[in-house]
This record gives C-alpha cells, structure tokens and sequence, in this order.
C-alpha cells in the first residue's frame, strides 16, 4: 500500500511417543525453505533443540534425577521422574557389581534426552527420520562404556542392529553410536565451549542479527491492515483487509466464514499499488466483554468529490458474537483528507480507558498546509494524536467527551482533543503491557512515523509532546527556519534510521509474551518497504535504546515442525494476542485486491517457557455457520517494487 507518504501501508521410550505425535503433524504439508534474500545470516553451528522438536528451557522445579540439567534444558520434573523410573527397572536386571561399575555411565547416557542439544545427540532434527535408540558417544568415551559396561546394552536399547553391533566388539558397536558432527557427540558437547556460552541466548549470526523463526497462521489475506484480540477472554483475533472486511480467526487457526463486518461498499480505497486509504483502524473498548463497543477508521468519499477520514462506533450482534451490528454504526469524528496519502490509521484506548486517534498532516510532501504545516497547528486535526472520552457526550453535542487533563484545554487556537502534536503520519502503534514481573514499560504508546525522504522514526507518545515534523525529519532539520525556532521543543525520537535501511516504517510491538523468555522488552517492528524486521533493546539505567537487527533463522535452526525462515516482503502491521504473543502481517503484492497477505508468529529457537508455563483456558466460542480451516501455504515471491509514488 504505497508509501504511507508515498512508501506504503504500512532416545528411548519417551522419546519415540515425542517422534510420533511430530511425524503426524509434520505430514500437514508444512514445508521449510531456504531464508529470503534480504536477511543477512551467516551460518551458524550450533542450535539447541529438544526431542519434541522444540527448543530447551529453563525448569520450574529442581530436578532429582538428571540433575545436570537442572538450570537448561528438555526435561522438566515429570519427564526427569519418567527417565528415573526406566533407570531403576533397568538397573533391577543388572548384578551388583555391574551396577557399580556402570550405574553412573548409564545414568550420564539415559539423561542425555535431557541434554538441551538433546535433538542431535539423538539424530532427531528431521521429524521424517527414526530417533536413535541411544545418544550418539564419542569414540573413546564409547569404546570405553563398551569395554565395561557391554553386558547392559541389551538392557538399554531393544535395537536389534545395536545389540547386534555390540556383540561383535566395541569397534563396531562404537561406529554406530558415533556422530559424525564430533561436537556434538557425548561428551564432547559438554566441553564445548561455543555451545555452553551460548546456551538460552537468542541466537546471534556473525553481524548481530537475532535469528527468529516463523509460524504462518493465516494467509490468503487482501492487504491485512491489523489484527487484534478484543479482550474478552476468548483469545479470537479480529483480522481487518483493507477494503473492509473484518475475519474472525479463533485458536484453531480456522476463519469463521462470515466477516465479522463488511463495510468494503463504504470504503473508499482502489486497487492502485501504494494506495494509502481504505479500513484502517480498529480498536475494542476496554469493557468490549461488556458492552460490546467497538471503534473503526477508515477513508470516505463524500458527495463523489470530497475525501475524508471516518471515526465510528458499533456494537456486535446480539445475535452472534462473531458479527457486528451493521445498523449501530454511530459517527463519532470526521476529518477533511487534502490529499489521498497519509490517512493515519491507528486507533487504540490508553490505559486511562480514553481512546486515541492518529491522523495524518494531511498528505502530499513536506506538509505544506499553511504558514507551518498542519502537523505544528494546534487548531487543526491532522498530523496528531488526539484524545477523547467516548463513553459520554459533551454539553456542546459532540458524541465525545474531552478528557479534562488534555493538555491544550483553554489554549487559544487549539484543538482540546489534541494530545500531542508534530506527527507525520504515525502508521502502527501500541500500548505496552508492561513486564510481566515488574510491570516495567506498562502503558506507554510507542509508534512507528513514517519519515519524508531521508529518515524513519520511533516514537513514545507522552502528553503534550510535539514531535518535530514539519520542523524536523528523525534528528535532523527538515524545514530549516522551524527547525531554529528555540521555542519549539520538540520531543527527539527514541530512534531513527535512514533510507538506505528503509522507506517505510511499521511501528510494532514491545514482546511480554510467555512463550520466548529471552524477548521480553524488545520492541520489534518493521520496514514496509525493504521487508527489514527491526528491535530495539532498552537501557534502563540511561534511558536509551539499542538497535537490533532480526533475521530469520538458518534452515537447522528452523527446523522444527510447523515453522518457516522465510516471510513476504512488505510487512503491513504488527499484532499482539491476548496472551501476549508477537506476530506481523506481511503480502507480496501490495494491492487491496491482491490476496497474497500471510500473518506470522514469531519463535526464538534457543529457548521456550517451560511446559505448563503458558497454559491459559480461553472462553468458548459460539459459531453460528461454517469455519473454513486453515491450511498453511509455501510463501510465494514476486519481483516487485512499488518505488516511491510522490
């Protein structure tokens, strides 16, 4: 969708009942490829990885058993006292003396299904292959285990080709054991000290690039806008296109089949590359459980002439919770549009319960509305952030209230739903949630301003606050008799990249989900145009933020079932469950009409929550009609770049 400016829219028993649960579901048709070409990865040797094809974590409780791998990796306590019951039965077959020879050999060997590398000892990276019966032994440790302990093998595997093997001395059976990878062998993997450095880390490649992996949970999508949760315990997610209708997705990735709302015969968009208006902002009321309230902002063409911006408020069916009332639409604020880019989009509630509205400076270049530019006009609606109590009606007939703290209330010549102020056109923003522990970071706005020509920006929204456009682009000058004017004080960005990164940015989320402990606090967010995925880190105790770059995981490291390394190229917008979890919409051809949108879920691979950690019961959902199921696709690419549209 353009530009936005013109840049657009922005081992053993246990281990086999692990095999065959994963085979099943890698027989879906889920397939993995190569990386895509932007992503800049250098190969990576190691990458930890369970026998359930997932990555390691850090248990819960102590473990009694396998305690070598108490702090990281594949067992929690229940699987530690499953290996511990198998090591007892075994060790009832074997004569005293056995026992103390080998006991504890046989005890390192059975707990290395707890090993965080536990998918390679075990040659369990491919779902399509067998598991081995035991882990793969370095040579001499092997030859050595043989040597005293030969008599137990039977014991310890029921392959037939390894009992055989060892029958016939320690040179055979040890070829078989063996990993060709000889870091990786057991107990060389103990001693590495790459591996061990390296363990619960998000993967880095050699230029600083987190490496993630993907999960596609939707596709088929015309220019996915945003996907939200609505807050009502039933984890559904509301996917909006562009123009107009809005999916019910529910937790078993199926779609229900009549749109949640239609409004594509209102909208006003077309399906000319890089056009920038059509549905483009959705927000539920924080009592949405109860009133069933809902917010939209999309672009109208009033009288075939006369271009504007819609703010509404609906309500769901009382019939069906996955429909809207069409005839509830109320008319909450209506903005004249001068031109047909920079629409704004991002409507969300703040903590305060009030709800916020980002608009644009109204289009064309450089704002070139009036003496200053719509953006430093307080008195105009474009190129802000506006505040605005929607749950009761002013004495003065508006359908809103405005909150009594805005900042600009009595001020001559400004709006009083003006928030702050000095925006461009701010495409994607988000409320965080706070650390879970702490609840460090919780309510602060952070949003993506997609830039002019040379810089794009990331924003946190405070009261008041004027962020420098048309005055400024990033931290440099745009206009420079503005930029001089020492009474403008202007709030800098928290970051700011060139155009040789990206033209387009799309503001994103900060992590605090459950599922990817190491990503708590980063703020991941993207380039519409270059298909760039960015994160910030921030330093608490200086207030900064460190730029990070995302890349998308080797083959290996990705090799998981139901996981890809690869997304389209021009990411939309990013999302957030109800649970916390981080994903972005993506298409490879941005047109309204063009149903190549495809939804992601980000993965760390180096570590997960532990079991039982992210268990939540969602409400149950009634569907009147049919659900159309999911069925994931092999991304498809097209040499395509839509370029600037000035």
């Amino acid at each position: 969708m353009g530009e936005r400016d013109s840049h657009g829219i922005q081992g053993a028993g246990l281990c086999r009942t692990y095999q065959r649960v994963h085979i099943t579901s890698a027989t879906l048709g889920i397939t993995l490829v190569t990386l895509t070409v932007f992503s800049l990865v250098g190969q990576t040797s190691s990458h930890p990885q369970c026998l359930d094809f997932r990555p390691p974590f850090r248990p819960t409780t102590h473990l009694e058993f396998c305690n070598n791998y108490d702090q990281f990796g594949c067992c929690d306590q229940d699987a530690d006292s499953t290996i511990a019951e198998r090591y007892w039965d075994l060790m009832d077959l074997v004569h005293l003396e056995e026992y103390e020879r080998c006991g504890d050999l046989v005890k390192d060997i059975m707990c290395q299904e707890c090993s965080p590398y536990a998918a390679h000892l075990f040659d369990a990276e491919n779902p399509y292959t067998p598991v081995r019966e035991i882990p793969g032994l370095c040579f001499t440790y092997c030859h050595e285990f043989h040597t005293k302990c030969g008599s137990i093998i039977k014991y310890l595997t029921d392959s037939r080709v390894l009992q055989e093997a060892s029958d016939k001395g320690s040179t055979t059976f040890c070829s078989l054991a063996d990993l060709p990878d000889r870091d990786y062998c057991y107990p060389n993997v103990l001693q590495n000290n790459y591996l061990a450095n390296n363990l619960g880390k998000v993967v880095e490649d050699p230029m600083g690039c987190l490496q993630l992996c993907l999960t596609e949970v939707a596709n088929g999508l015309r220019n996915p806008v945003l996907m939200l949760h609505s807050g009502d315990g039933t984890h559904r997610m509301f996917v909006a296109e562009q123009v107009g209708f809005v999916w019910v997705y529910l937790r078993d990735g199926s779609r229900v089949e009549q749109p949640f709302l239609d409004l594509s015969g209102e909208v006003l968009t077309t399906p000319w590359l890089g056009d920038e208006r059509g549905f483009l902002g959705l927000a539920f009321h924080p009592r949405y459980q109860d009133n069933g309230l809902f917010f939209i902002y999309y672009s109208i063409l009033e009288q075939g002439r006369l271009e504007k911006v819609r703010i509404s408020e609906m309500r769901v069916s009382a019939h069906d919770m996955n429909r809207a009332d069409l005839n509830s639409e109320r008319v909450i604020l209506e903005i004249e549009e001068p031109a047909a880019n920079h629409n704004g989009g991002q409507l969300l509630f703040g903590l305060d319960g009030y709800l916020y509205i980002f608009t644009g400076d109204g289009g064309k270049a450089g704002d070139p509305f009036g003496k200053f530019g719509n953006a430093q006009n307080k008195s105009a609606l474009l190129g802000k952030v506006l505040r605005i109590d929607v749950d009761s009606s002013s004495s003065a007939g508006t359908p809103y209230r405005i909150p009594p703290d805005n900042p600009f209330i009595g001020q001559q010549d400004a709006r009083p739903e003006v928030y702050a102020y000095g925006v461009r056109n701010m495409w994607r923003c988000s409320v965080d949630r706070g650390d879970p522990i702490t609840g460090y970071g919780r309510g602060r706005i952070i949003c993506g301003d997609v830039g002019q020509n040379r810089y794009e920006e990331v924003d946190i929204i405070v009261k008041g606050g004027n962020y420098g456009w048309r005055a400024k682009e990033g931290f440099e000058c745009f206009d420079i008799k503005l930029c001089q004017n020492s009474s403008m004080n202007d709030i800098l960005p928290i970051f700011a990249y060139g155009h040789h990164v990206g033209k387009s940015i799309t503001g994103g989320y900060v992590y605090r989900g459950c599922e990817s402990p190491n990503i708590n606090g980063v703020y991941i967010f993207g380039d519409f145009m270059s298909g760039r995925l960015m994160a910030l880190q921030e330093d608490k105790a200086s207030g900064t933020w460190k730029e990070k770059s995302i890349c998308m995981g080797d083959t290996p490291t990705c090799s998981f079932p139901g996981l890809i390394n690869h997304h389209h190229k021009f990411i939309i917008s990013f999302a957030e469950d109800e649970s916390g979890e981080l994903y972005f919409l993506a298409t490879s051809y941005p047109s309204s009409v063009s149903p190549y949108g495809t939804i992601y879920k980000f993965m760390d691979p180096s570590r997960r929550a532990p079991p039982g950690k992210c268990k939540y019961k969602p409400l149950p959902v009634k569907v009147k009609g049919k659900k159309v199921p999911f069925v994931p696709r092999e991304s498809m690419y097209l040499s395509f770049n839509p370029g600037k549209i000035m």
